[in-house]
């Protein structure tokens, strides 16, 4: 057998371009060539005592809440940046590995996605952690700036368009125009914050506590925001009860979800509010004719559109695969270099 085959030379010498969606919740990749090759939850399973990584990604998210002392599952993301700088690169590293294999001579060129209200702290911790992964180059780019692009919307038209991206821990509310983004504003609120909604409201409405996982569960089988009717169903959950302090099994209908998730909806359509009061007038005209397009896992809730759509009297729809808009803008991105290189929603770095 012959050791030295055109792909081992195509892959020792050739750089690739890797799109990363680096969520709160979840890892999207991006290929360029290929599209998305890489879904995984952002988790990693950690041994305490020798600081050795067990697991990553959907093995490491079994782990939550059932580890011994030694063991600790963690989210090394939180609302959206850095918050363990090691274990992000460590996921970084094992992510460009395992994507683009290793090049002795070329490294990739990385696209990584940022919420729009990040701090020049929290960029250069996203910076750093890929150029020690391997990174030979690092692009930063707005989330909402990447969804719209990743919904198929023509961010470089002069008419603009709003999206509203919702996360695993942040959600973005921008509008875009010209190849930029004009108006936005940022919230550390997502999909992690409507778990533990879920969770507070089981707490106190039937003395019970639930676990993360849990009220994910609940939140995807039966979750809805309509004020209407919505979705219907309810779901039979286990849980301690904190009177007794036994296992317990409770029942949870999707009318108390849409309770549960009343004060982080009402926050966001807050914000939304507020992107739209600071638009200039002809481009909240171009909004009146576009409508909104909701992107991120949380535009899976149920009744979401509606609810926007009623609040803004705009009309708002659900994009196509919403949960890979974010990863698809960022290898559209890669290609149309020339289109956002002077835009402020994309910043490149070097070290």
């Amino acid at each position: 057998m012959d050791f030295f085959t055109e792909d081992f030379f195509g892959k020792l010498f050739t750089s690739v371009d890797i799109g990363v969606d680096l969520g709160t919740a979840n890892i999207l990749v991006f290929l360029q060539g290929r599209g998305i090759v890489l879904r995984e939850p952002s988790v990693v399973a950690m041994d305490k005592t020798t600081g050795k990584v067990v697991a990553m990604g959907k093995e490491a998210k079994e782990m939550l809440g059932r580890t011994s002392e030694n063991i600790v599952a963690v989210r090394p993301l939180r609302q959206g940046v850095v918050a363990d700088y090691d274990i992000t690169q460590m996921l970084l590293e094992s992510i460009i590995k395992r994507v683009a294999g290793k090049s002795i001579f070329f490294k990739p060129r990385v696209m990584i996605c940022i919420p729009s209200g990040v701090t020049t702290v929290e960029k250069r911790a996203v910076l750093e952690a890929a150029t020690q992964a391997g990174a030979a180059k690092t692009f930063l780019i707005e989330e909402p700036m990447a969804a719209a692009m990743g919904a198929g919307l023509d961010v470089d038209d002069c008419h603009g368009c709003m999206v509203i991206d919702i996360g695993g821990g942040t959600s973005d509310a921008a509008i875009i125009s010209l190849g930029g983004v004009v108006v936005s504003e940022a919230l550390r609120i997502g999909g992690d914050d409507f778990d533990e909604a879920i969770v507070r409201y089981v707490k106190k409405e039937h003395n019970v506590l639930l676990g993360e996982g849990t009220a994910e569960e609940i939140k995807m089988k039966i979750g809805t925001v309509s004020r209407n009717i919505g979705k219907q169903g309810e779901e039979y959950v286990k849980g301690r009860d904190l009177t007794t302090g036994m296992p317990t099994t409770v029942r949870v209908t999707a009318q108390e979800t849409a309770r549960a998730l009343a004060e982080p909806m009402n926050m966001l359509l807050a914000c939304i509010k507020r992107v739209l009061e600071k638009a200039p007038p002809e481009l909240a005209a171009d909004i009146v004719e576009s409508g909104i397009v909701v992107t991120g896992g949380g535009a899976l809730l149920d009744g979401i559109a509606e609810l926007i759509q009623d609040t803004t009297g705009l009309a708002t729809k659900v994009a196509e695969s919403p949960l890979e808009c974010v990863a698809l803008g960022t290898g559209k991105a890669l290609t149309n270099m020339g289109m956002l290189k002077n835009s402020s929603s994309m910043q490149k770095y070097k070290f």
